[in-house]
């Protein structure tokens, strides 16, 4: 155990890791971009309606994350627990995008729902659930040392980010090229899909997997109800889920919100592109310097320093309307705060680990990661359903505004409230080397 603490993990490993959320977000950022875009302006149906869709599906997404992180933490093979799922899942994965962007244009009203509503659940509630759990895991057994998971998250970040530039950036001009219908957007998806999977195959190649439970830890299989409970017994574990849903719902609103904005209150689509180029690239950029800022004031004091720089960039376009400007200084804040947020969310969902294992002896990793996955899942999915229900209430104009700009920044109020209640920075060197030393503990 103590020599997974002190691991230093090669730039090719930590680069081969971040390609996984590159791949995993050639789906998610369409999901967040463009779905709700693509349903309402080229299937033709109600906004208020696939909200609803999205929204309801996440209760079985939230389902099988938990099922998809307990058979994580059984799995066993000569790859591992995490990246025989990578290797497994990437071709469906990449089969599954394409047909989320394949709704047959014969279809009438009802079948097209219907058609929205299997396609939408096997993308985001059974495929993308079997590769992002595991994925998401894989951090918290390459290494044990608080700073190199810090440093592989912001790879990860950087090469997600990556992805989001290359899907928001090139989706509409490659559906124009296409011949800008239907089956465009399908063809486009079929291009993404190749890429996922060979960043895929990077992450399952260049990635080991060397943590171990301490050894007074636990080593049965943990049942389903029990390990649910062992969850709630972590409050560091509970703080970290609720922040991800704010962030999530904040990245789902800012995402679909975004081509509304541009379109209704910006008067030019096209913008949605510069403004989230300007936002991603500066947070590339920050993201190269964030890993010294975490060595030094630690991971929850830059989420507080990035939700408050991220909050205020959102509430600036209350203020600049058209003025580019105002609009681009807008972005830029946006992407400095982004930058503190994405460096340290998942790499902090790791550290509870460690907690959960001192504090109840039981070491789940599979099951923290996939029940913050239903997390920030039920954040995407609220994202989405509010988006589409005040849009539909309120009208594209003004309802664009509510949600890219002022439900955005009351979000990033509530992360910072919660994130104050956060101590487990200053204990985490502590209880590793407790377990290191002991074994797992029922400590308070």
């Amino acid at each position: 155990m103590a020599s997974a603490s002190k691991t230093k993990i090669s730039f090719w490993e930590r680069f081969s890791y971040g390609c996984g959320d590159l791949g995993c977000n050639i789906i998610y950022s369409a999901m967040s971009a463009f779905l709700l875009f693509y349903y309402t302006d080229y299937v033709h149906v109600s906004a208020a309606t696939i909200g609803t869709i999205m929204l309801l599906s996440r209760v079985f997404d939230g389902v099988t994350d938990l099922i998809m992180g307990v058979i994580v933490d059984r799995t066993k093979s000569r790859f591992g627990k995490c990246r025989p799922w990578i290797l497994r899942m990437a071709i469906p994965f990449a089969l599954a995008g394409i047909l989320l962007f394949s709704v047959p244009s014969g279809l009438g009203e009802t079948s097209k729902l219907v058609y929205i509503f299997i396609t939408y659940n096997l993308v985001s509630s059974v495929v993308y659930t079997a590769i992002n759990v595991p994925y998401a895991t894989l951090n918290a057994l390459i290494t044990q040392n608080q700073y190199e998971r810090s440093v592989l998250s912001i790879f990860r970040m950087i090469l997600a980010t990556t992805g989001t530039l290359l899907i928001t950036n090139l989706t509409l001009p490659l559906v124009q090229f296409f011949g800008d219908n239907l089956s465009a957007w399908t063809t486009t998806f079929a291009v993404f899909g190749i890429l996922a999977v060979i960043v895929f195959m990077i992450t399952f190649t260049g990635t080991k997997e060397r943590v171990a439970p301490a050894k007074e830890t636990k080593q049965e299989k943990v049942p389903f109800l029990k390990g649910i409970g062992l969850l709630f017994k972590n409050k560091y574990w509970i703080m970290i889920t609720v922040t991800l849903v704010f962030i999530f719902i904040n990245y789902s609103l800012n995402g679909g919100a975004a081509v509304y904005y541009a379109k209704n209150i910006l008067h030019n689509e096209n913008m949605v592109g510069t403004m989230n180029l300007v936002a991603n690239l500066v947070q590339i950029g920050v993201m190269f310097f964030t890993a010294f800022l975490i060595k030094k004031i630690g991971k929850r004091n830059m989420l507080i320093i990035g939700a408050v720089v991220y909050g205020i960039g959102f509430a600036m376009f209350g203020f600049v309307g058209t003025n580019m400007a105002g609009i681009i200084t807008a972005c830029v804040l946006k992407g400095i705060g982004n930058a503190g947020i994405s460096s340290c969310m998942f790499a902090i969902v790791s550290d509870t680990i460690e907690y959960g294992e001192w504090k109840t002896g039981y070491r789940t990793e599979g099951l923290i990661n996939s029940a913050s996955s239903f997390g920030f899942k039920v954040g995407n999915g609220l994202g989405s359903a509010i988006l589409g229900w005040v849009i539909g209430a309120a009208g594209a104009s003004a309802g664009s505004e509510i949600t890219f700009i002022w439900i955005p920044a009351i979000l990033c109020v509530a992360q910072v409230v919660v994130m104050l209640f956060y101590k487990l920075d200053k204990e985490y060197d502590g209880i590793v080397k407790e377990l290191a030393n002991e074994g797992g503990n029922e400590n308070a």
